[in-house]
C-alpha cells in the first residue's frame, strides 16, 4: 500500500527524532542532559493544580469550540496589560500553541502558496506548512549580526505574487532573538504594502532579558486586521502538558473562518482549561523570578560556551534557547556520537540538531540549538560534558 506524498514529504522533528537513541543510552546506565527540548523545570503555578482538585462537575461534558468564557475574559485582561484591547470573540482557544500555528497557515495560504520566515526558525512551522501544501520561504538571518532582520529593501525581493504571510517568532526559537520596535514596523509596512498577513509566534513574550523594549505585533493599529497572534501557556507558566494556546485577531472574517477549523475538532479538553483561566490570573510578579533564573541560566551557558575552543555562538537576548556552531563536520552525526559512543562521569548530553531549523539547503550543518532549561548545576555538569566530547570527537574540524 502507498502512503500520501503530504506525509512522506515531511521532516522528522530534529527536536524529538533522536529521543530513541537516548532511551537506549539511558537503558545502558548513562545520565543523559536533555538539552534538545524546551521543557522547563521551573514549577508551574500551584493554581493550577488546585483548580483541578476543586473541578467538581458530574458529567465532564465537551468545552465551547470558541474555548471556555472565562479563559478567554481572563485573557483579555493579560493583553491588557501589554497594550493590546482584544474582544471575546477575537480569541479562540486551541490545543496549544501548535494548533494555532496550523490554523493561522491553512487559513491565509492555499497549496503552492508561500509564507515568508526568518531562519532559522522554530521546526514546526516547516512541519505544519508541508501537510497542507504551503511553502515555507526562508529569509536568511546570521549569528554574526545576532540574527537580526535584513533591511527592507533586501527582505522584500524574496516577496513574489504566491506570498500570504510573515511567520515569526518573537522572542525567536530557536536563536533567542528580540526583534526590536524598529524590525517590527519595519515587517509591518512591507504586510501593508504586499498586502500580506503577519502571524506573530508569541509564545515567550515574558522572556527577555536586560533593558530591551518588547514590541507586540498586536499594538501596531495600522496592520491590526492583518495580524494574527499564536499565543500559549505551555513556557509562559511551565505547564507543557496542559496543551492549552490560543490564536487572536482583529479581522472579524479571519476568525470567523477560524471558527470552522475549531468546530471540526469539536474543542479543547475541558479540564485544561478551568487550571489555565487560573494561570492568567497570576501576579506578574511571578515572572521577575522566572526571568532571573533563566537569566542566570543563558549567562553560565554562554560563558561556558564561550571557552571552548572552535565553538561560535552569541548572546540570545529572550526565550531560552541558542544557536550553537561547533567544530565539527556534521552535528547530527556529533550528537549520535554523544549518545551512543561517549561518557564522561558516566553521563552524557542530548542537543537538537540545528539543520532542521533551516528551509535552505545546507545551513545549520555544523550547528546545534541549545536549551537552557535545566538547573545551573545540571547545566554546569552539561557543558564540561560538552567540552569533553568536542575534545575526543573524531570527526572535529
Amino acid at each position: 500500500m502507498q502512503l500520501s506524498n503530504r506525509i512522506l514529504s515531511m521532516q522528522a522533528s530534529p527536536i524529538r527524532k533522536l529521543v530513541p537513541i537516548a532511551e537506549k543510552a539511558k537503558k545502558s546506565g548513562k545520565k543523559v542532559y536533555h538539552l534538545n527540548i524546551g521543557q522547563p523545570d521551573i514549577e508551574t503555578p500551584k493554581v493550577f493544580f488546585d483548580a483541578l482538585k476543586h473541578f467538581d462537575e458530574k458529567v465532564l461534558a465537551y468545552s465551547s469550540s470558541h474555548g471556555d468564557l472565562e479563559l478567554i475574559k481572563a485573557m483579555v485582561d493579560y493583553y491588557k496589560k501589554y497594550g493590546i484591547d482584544y474582544e471575546p470573540s477575537d480569541i479562540i482557544i486551541t490545543n496549544g500553541g501548535s494548533e494555532a500555528l496550523l490554523f493561522a497557515i491553512i487559513a491565509v495560504a492555499d497549496p503552492e502558496e508561500e509564507v515568508l520566515v526568518p531562519e532559522p526558525f522554530y521546526t514546526n512551522y516547516n512541519g505544519f506548512s508541508v501537510p497542507v501544501g504551503v511553502t515555507v520561504k526562508p529569509i536568511t538571518t546570521s549569528p554574526l549580526d545576532g540574527f537580526r532582520l535584513p533591511a527592507k529593501a533586501d527582505l522584500v525581493k524574496v516577496i513574489n505574487p504566491r506570498t500570504r504571510a510573515i511567520l515569526l517568532s518573537n522572542p525567536g526559537n530557536p536563536t533567542g532573538v528580540v526583534y526590536t520596535r524598529d524590525e517590527i514596523t519595519m515587517l509591518a509596512e512591507v504586510a501593508k504594502e504586499h498586502d500580506l498577513f503577519i502571524i506573530a509566534d508569541e509564545v515567550y513574550r515574558e522572556f527577555i532579558y536586560g533593558d530591551l523594549e518588547y514590541t507586540s505585533f498586536g499594538t501596531i493599529e495600522e496592520i491590526e486586521d492583518r495580524v494574527i497572534i499564536v499565543d500559549s501557556i505551555s513556557k509562559r507558566y511551565s505547564a507543557c502538558g496542559a496543551r492549552i494556546g490560543s490564536i487572536a485577531s482583529k479581522n472579524k472574517e479571519l476568525m470567523a473562518n477560524m471558527m470552522k477549523l475549531a468546530q471540526s475538532r469539536l474543542c479543547v479538553p475541558t479540564i485544561e482549561q478551568v487550571g489555565a483561566k487560573e494561570l492568567y490570573k497570576v501576579d506578574p510578579s511571578y515572572f521577575k523570578g522566572v526571568n532571573d533564573e533563566y537569566r542566570r541560566r543563558r549567562d553560565l551557558v554562554f560563558k561556558m560556551l564561550r571557552e571552548i575552543p572552535g565553538v561560535i555562538v552569541e548572546e540570545p537576548k529572550g526565550a531560552f534557547y541558542m544557536v550553537v556552531k561547533l567544530p565539527v563536520d556534521n552535528a547530527e552525526e556529533f550528537v549520535i556520537w554523544m549518545l551512543e559512543d561517549f561518557q564522561y562521569n558516566n553521563a552524557t548530553v542530548m542537543m537538537a540538531p540545528a539543520e532542521g531549523f533551516y528551509a535552505t539547503p545546507g545551513l545549520g550543518v555544523d550547528e546545534v540549538r541549545i536549551a537552557y532549561v535545566l538547573n545551573e548545576d545540571d547545566l554546569k555538569a552539561s557543558m564540561e560534558i560538552l567540552k569533553r566530547g568536542l575534545e575526543s570527537y573524531p570527526g572535529k574540524k
